[in-house]
């Protein structure tokens, strides 16, 4: 099998599979390494797809009493780790990982927006601000910023824990256009479509680029992570290991705009938000086929997650990530009636006919380990190149 595209390029490391970076993974398990060895190699185009094998069918995020944990770093520590700890030792390719799941309001909450956080429920933004209370973010002092402490001692409690085999990863730190949606509102769309006051919006995005470049700087301060390089796990409790992407950015919002519009306010935001971090990890729910097609003609973009697979042709999303390097990093839908083997041949036979690169989170699995095994080592077979 061929490659299509060519493989975005990735960062030399060690031979132990540590990223040269001073105080990162330097406690890392061997058989944590060997994991990373391996992605190295995936990021090459070398060996097979990847595949994330969950332990159980569990909702994407723990929702319950979720409003105390979001309150206590410890309570929201041990409830993440439960989840983590089930996927040490287990057959996939993932590496175990926690994050302070502190939603979508983790970016435009710094500014001082309010927010609100109902049990059992992901928290939301409260009132949008005003202009002038949006261009006084960029004098925010995100060392004062309340949900960085939370962050903060997340972190803390998670370095003393000595559970080194279990990576700590970002909080959801949603792109530029997004951040701006939440923090202006829905004025947002009329505004950019007037010459008046497009202006202002250019000036907005301005903002919210700086504040989310300078809240990923300090996670990945926190985290002792290098700049162009994460483990990342995207919600789940299970990660892998990017060599040349430091940032994760979701774009929700762009769905709702026109290609046109992406074009001229959302790829130029994109683009320099992940300059500093030599690549990003994208991921944006919703159909929108253009802004797919667009992502992945942008070098900058490494990988794709897709929150709604459901909504697009598996052969389609394959070819378009193949034609260009890019990796299809997602869930993949499920055709009626399959059983988790057929859907796992299927999909290995269309990674083998297009040539794409492929991090494949199931949504079809078995219940026990020793199909979970046979389900990645099929997975492999299929798709080695």
């Amino acid at each position: 099998m061929t490659i299509s595209g060519s493989v975005r390029r990735v960062t030399e490391s060690d031979q132990t599979g540590r990223p040269q970076s001073a105080g990162w993974m330097t406690q890392t398990p061997p058989s944590i390494c060997e994991r990373v060895m391996s992605h190295k190699a995936f990021w090459r185009g070398e060996g097979p797809s990847l595949i994330l094998i969950p332990t159980e069918d569990v909702p994407l995020y723990d929702t319950t009493g979720y409003a105390a944990r979001f309150h206590d770093p410890a309570k929201m520590w041990e409830g993440e780790m439960k989840r983590a700890r089930a996927v040490i030792g287990w057959p996939t390719d993932g590496i175990p990982t926690v994050r302070p799941n502190l939603g979508t309001i983790f970016v435009p909450a710094l500014t001082g927006q309010e927010y609100l956080v109902p049990d059992d429920q992901m928290p939301w933004v409260g009132a949008t601000l005003s202009r002038q209370a949006i261009r006084a973010a960029r004098s925010t002092d995100l060392s004062r910023a309340r949900l960085l402490h939370l962050a903060e001692a997340f972190y803390q409690i998670h370095g003393a824990s000595g559970e080194s085999g279990i990576f700590a990863y970002h909080p959801d730190t949603q792109g530029v256009f997004d951040i701006a949606h939440l923090l202006y509102g829905d004025g947002l769309f009329l505004e950019m479509m007037d010459s008046e006051t497009a202006a202002w919006i250019d000036e907005l995005l301005e903002i919210c680029l700086d504040l989310m470049v300078r809240a990923t700087r300090r996670v990945k301060q926190l985290l002792g992570e290098p700049d162009e390089a994460m483990v990342h796990g995207h919600a789940t409790p299970q990660g892998i290991y990017f060599p040349d992407a430091g940032i994760r950015i979701s774009e929700d919002t762009a769905t709702l705009i026109s290609p046109q519009s992406i074009e001229r306010f959302v790829l130029p935001m994109i683009e320099r938000a992940a300059a500093p971090f030599g690549g990003a990890f994208f991921h944006y729910c919703g159909r929108h086929p253009a802004f797919f097609e667009m992502l992945c003609r942008m070098p900058c973009v490494r990988a794709i997650d897709l929150g709604n697979p459901e909504s697009y042709d598996t052969r389609w999303l394959m070819e378009r990530c193949a034609a260009t390097g890019t990796v299809l990093h997602s869930r993949l839908a499920v055709e009626s009636g399959e059983n988790w083997e057929q859907y796992t041949r299927r999909l290995g036979r269309l990674v083998r006919e297009t040539g794409v690169r492929c991090v494949l989170r199931p949504l079809l699995c078995p219940a026990g380990r020793d199909e979970c095994l046979e389900m990645k080592e099929l997975w492999h077979d299929l798709t080695i190149p």
